[in-house]
């Protein structure tokens, strides 16, 4: 509407400024020129209006250019991200499977643990996941704590305590003190002691266990009784009364605990009340020098029921 506007407008001045300069010319050639003149004003309108949307589509394209070309290159730099994480992950999977290769531990079982907890994931975020979750949480840490040579929980980890008797192959020293004499009936107890029995058959293992009491009145039936059963399952037992004991003997601990094969050591902590309150595995050779110490020189001064 606007450039059929200007045109009526320019061919009017036109038509008049002709008629102005030369009043004898033909009327018809007056309004000709009119026309021809606002027929080029209305064709340089549109020219001018083209040029006018095609530098605004070129300027949207050259800006729909810039916006694909960050889009290219921020995906770009994220697949590429991508893409290099994959091979860190794939690198330290082939490095952590090499130094496992290389390792005394069983690479079958790292491998069987690694397949089981992907299909117990894939089971959703329910219950048993986030159990799994834990229990791979906790052996990570067992595993990170024994990289120093110690590692510990609360109260007394019978697991701990029947997986090592399992894998001791040389001997097995152990104190089991007064707080432990109700323990013998339990049937943690009988299972522990079933293992000992397959460890001195199947494998030769040496196991020494040296009761530990009070005073001799706690020398009683019932504790001379569990001595010989144990012993008729091939497990050499001594007893000894602290109160007994040298000056030199008497000092130091009374804590139970059990020297596996002379390198690790399995320790229970009791509280005030008698109770055991935490479990701690020990291969420091330090520690593992004054737990031995201290077993031979309870040993050495133990008496045999038989």
């Amino acid at each position: 509407m606007l450039k059929t506007l200007v045109t009526v407008v320019v061919a009017t001045i036109a038509y008049v400024t002709t008629n102005l300069i030369n009043q004898d010319q033909n009327k018809l050639w007056q309004l000709a020129v009119s026309i021809v003149i606002g027929g080029a004003t209305l064709i340089v309108q549109y020219m001018v209006d083209f040029e006018r949307r095609l530098a605004s589509v070129e300027t949207g394209q050259q800006a729909y250019a810039r916006e694909v070309a960050d889009r290219l290159t921020g995906h770009h730099h994220e697949m590429r991200t991508l893409v290099d994480r994959r091979f860190t992950d794939i690198s330290e999977a082939t490095e952590l499977f090499d130094t496992l290769d290389h390792s005394m531990l069983r690479l079958d079982g790292v491998t069987r643990l690694a397949r089981s907890a992907t299909r117990v994931s894939s089971l959703g975020p329910g219950l048993v996941s986030a159990f799994a979750r834990e229990e791979i949480d906790r052996l990570a840490s067992v595993m990170e704590n024994l990289t120093t040579m110690s590692a510990d929980c609360p109260g007394e980890n019978h697991d701990w305590l029947m997986a090592l008797t399992k894998c001791t192959t040389g001997t097995m020293d152990a104190t089991s003190s007064f707080v432990e004499r109700n323990y013998w009936d339990s049937e943690p107890a009988l299972r522990y002691l079933q293992a000992q029995a397959e460890a001195i058959a199947q494998r030769g293992v040496k196991v020494r266990r040296l009761f530990i009491v009070q005073k001799p009145e706690g020398v009683d039936p019932a504790l001379l009784r569990l001595c010989e059963d144990q012993r008729n399952m091939g497990i050499d037992t001594r007893v000894v009364a602290l109160s007994e004991l040298p000056p030199n003997v008497r000092r130091g601990t009374t804590n139970d605990f059990v020297i596996f094969d002379e390198t690790l050591c399995y320790e229970v902590e009791p509280d005030l009340l008698h109770e055991n309150a935490k479990t701690t595995l020990n291969a420091r050779e330090d520690h593992l020098r004054q737990r031995v110490k201290r077993f031979r020189e309870l040993w050495d001064v133990g008496l045999s029921d038989t």
